[in-house]
């Protein structure tokens, strides 16, 4: 048996404009250019992806499943930009064939400097993901499939309204050097951690990154040995897994489809046909599950350690994309000191309506500068995929990208102290 779980991530940044240190207006975001990227990967993308998703949906008769980490800042700009994504998004929740994978709200890479902001983000998305789609994430995926084992116990551990567990699992990369020997091709369990009473694990589901990076990296590149990509060699490598796992994981960028691949690639042909082909491969043993339906039918077969912060990005699949030189450090390090004072300008409810207006304002655009892509801008390392890092990426250079976001944060800063002397000081002595 070969379960294939469709796994995509749906994301968006708000870009930050130019923005001088002589500026002084609290008018941070790109909207114009947001606006064009936003309806230009609808028009390659997500529009063209979803209708073909739905049609292979109701095609199959509910065989073919689907899965979605889609980030509150890309539904965002999707509502007010192209309202019609979201319709069709809704129209595969009504299929039941769709499940929505809870996340941080902006994409962000809170876990690792605020537990506090971690926990407010992912319950923001939550009450988006209930709102648009009447659905509750079941399983989990921090940002970028960033992940380790101090990860799956915060996540085992959260809990919803009920006081029940929220999330069954965790998505995250199936990295080698963690792996040894194994397959990711399996379930696996964190480190002495339990879900439901103590009795049931908490399970972990791992990227095939081979299989999946050869559908959104390699599958038009005219060098690669194995091109072209026909969806009859790619169902006969998934059917190989059987014997050698029972879970194939393909999780990739929804931008795969029609964007990083673009359309006369042949890419949407090939998306067409993959499920009918998996099907015939093994006819009555190859199936497609969501991630819960993955959880709730498979066993782990074993601990998956890690010890150390693991991605999906890049050939080193650690933190290095953001977090690999001094510029990313300290913009980081100067956002994350800004979260308690401008929070405590948010809960002082002494104030008049408009200045607490203004608060949750300043809060809402120092949220989405947590959002990780700005510190990906300031990546300066090379490697084998760098021109992942190109993506839409507004700046000439990581130094640019720096420049910019430090004068946004001058003004936010601005913008603390004015709402509430002494906050801002209390900030930068943090």
């Amino acid at each position: 048996m070969a379960s294939v779980v469709y796994y995509f991530q749906v994301h968006q940044p708000f870009r930050l404009r130019r923005y001088s240190v002589f500026d002084e207006d609290p008018f941070y975001f790109d909207d114009q250019h947001n606006a064009e990227i936003c309806r230009k990967v609808a028009d390659k993308c997500y529009r063209p992806a979803t209708i073909k998703i739905l049609d292979l949906v109701r095609r199959h008769q509910g065989r073919f499943r689907v899965s979605y980490a889609i980030t509150g800042v890309v539904l965002d700009q999707l509502q007010a930009w192209a309202p019609d994504v979201i319709e069709l998004f809704q129209q595969l929740a009504e299929t039941g064939c769709c499940e929505f994978v809870g996340e941080t709200y902006y994409h962000s890479l809170s876990f690792l400097y605020s537990r506090e902001e971690f926990r407010q983000q992912v319950d923001l998305h939550t009450k988006k993901i209930q709102e648009l789609f009447g659905k509750t994430p079941r399983v989990f995926r921090n940002t970028e499939l960033i992940y380790n084992n101090d990860l799956a116990q915060f996540v085992a551990s959260m809990k919803n309204d009920k006081g029940e567990p929220r999330f069954a699992g965790v998505l995250c990369e199936g990295v080698d050097n963690v792996l040894g020997f194994r397959s990711p091709n399996y379930l696996y369990t964190p480190p002495g951690v339990k879900w439901r009473n103590d009795s049931a694990p908490f399970k972990v589901m791992l990227k095939n990154y081979r299989l999946s990076d050869d559908i959104a990296f390699r599958f038009s590149n005219r060098d690669w040995a194995e091109w072209p990509l026909s969806a009859e060699k790619f169902a006969d490598w998934v059917d190989q897994i059987n014997g050698d796992g029972y879970v194939c994981n393909l999780f990739m960028d929804y931008e795969t489809f029609g964007e990083h691949q673009w359309a006369d690639t042949g890419i949407f042909d090939f998306l067409d046909a993959m499920p009918g082909k998996i099907f015939d491969a093994n006819p009555g043993h190859n199936h497609f599950n969501t991630p819960s339906e993955a959880i709730q039918q498979f066993e782990p077969v074993g601990e998956y350690d890690v010890p150390h912060m693991i991605s999906w990005a890049d050939t080193e699949r650690d933190l290095s994309a953001w977090l690999g030189n001094a510029m990313q450090s300290n913009a980081l390090h100067e956002l994350y000191k800004l979260e308690r004072p401008i929070k405590d300008a948010v809960e002082e409810t002494t104030r008049d309506e408009a200045t607490r207006r203004q608060a949750a304002f300043l809060l809402e655009d120092w949220r989405k500068l947590t959002t990780s892509d700005h510190f990906y801008y300031m990546c300066t390392k090379y490697f084998a995929d760098g021109d992942v890092h190109k993506y839409f990426n507004p700046y000439d250079s990581p130094y640019d990208a720096y420049i910019n976001f430090m004068n946004v944060l001058d003004n936010v800063r601005t913008r603390l102290e004015r709402l509430a002397p002494g906050l801002a000081e209390v900030g930068a002595a943090r």
